[in-house]
């Protein structure tokens, strides 16, 4: 036998696989698991870009800006959002007018508006056109004049509270500004059939204003300003704006929670030992 073992001999072993080496299953586990935390990284890479895109943004709308940045000349109460804003000085300018060509919208509907309801939605108007903080609560809208819109901004209670308290008493004839208007003079008049009331008819709380009025813009709050909780629209233009933190704050509660530096590390370590 050309082996030169004698028949019934028994084979020697074969030699051990050096330490190094795996069996197949475990290298397919420790290659699993190196992928699930890679992915992990991966998605949570996603999750801060989507939180990135909810800050500092204009939303896709008439008037606004394509991107936030300074209008040194931004009109008396928009001047807050002077230093980064989605509105331009003449947009500002015509926010004040009693009907502006922004939306041809009169306030006046029901007779004279007082002027201290008006700034209210003077108030509201600068907010709405000048604030870039406004990206957690945008969606999309199918409108022709709009193609995005604010949905359920939570604001802070003192906003609402005394913007209702300013209106009661000025009249209006409907509870829904956004639709439901007569437009055949080019400007807003109360529909057939309706009469005039006063705001606190309409709105019997501050919450039925600032959530009714414009189809659930606004939500309201027990929140107070100060409270990095709720979004004010009221803040001088001499402080840092409040509503930057706020954003922050709502934008974390939209996407998973962000690891720290120290975290990254923790992850992206065995990932790469296991890759080896």
């Amino acid at each position: 036998m050309g082996s030169g073992l004698a028949l019934g001999s028994v084979l020697p072993a074969a030699p051990a696989p050096p330490a190094l080496c795996l069996p197949l299953g475990r290298l397919h586990s420790r290659e699993m698991a190196a992928r699930w935390v890679l992915l992990g990284l991966l998605a949570a890479c996603v999750t801060e870009a989507a939180k990135k895109d909810m800050l500092n943004v204009c939303m896709d709308a008439k008037h606004h800006k394509t991107k936030p940045g300074p209008e040194g000349e931004l009109h008396n109460q928009c001047t807050p959002w002077k230093d980064n804003a989605c509105c331009t000085a003449n947009t500002s300018m015509e926010a004040h007018k009693d009907q502006s060509y922004l939306y041809s919208f009169n306030w006046n509907h029901c007779g004279g508006m007082k002027d201290k309801c008006k700034r209210h939605f003077i108030q509201d108007t600068c907010f709405y056109e000048c604030s870039p903080n406004l990206g957690p609560w945008i969606v999309q809208t199918d409108t022709s004049w709009r193609r995005e819109r604010i949905m359920d901004v939570p604001l802070c209670k003192e906003d609402c509270d005394q913007w209702w308290n300013d209106c009661q008493d000025s009249f209006t004839c409907k509870e829904n500004w956004h639709k439901g208007w007569n437009w055949t003079t080019g400007s807003n008049q109360c529909p057939r059939g309706s009469e005039c009331r006063p705001f606190k008819t309409v709105f019997p709380q501050p919450a039925d204003l600032c959530e009714k009025l414009w189809s659930r813009s606004y939500k309201y709050t027990t929140e107070s300003q100060g409270s990095g909780r709720c979004m004010q629209m009221w803040f001088s233009n001499t402080e840092v704006n409040p509503n930057v933190a706020v954003a922050e704050y709502y934008a974390r509660l939209a996407g998973a929670p962000m690891p720290g530096p120290g975290a990254w590390l923790f992850l992206l370590a065995p990932a790469l030992l296991a890759l080896l």
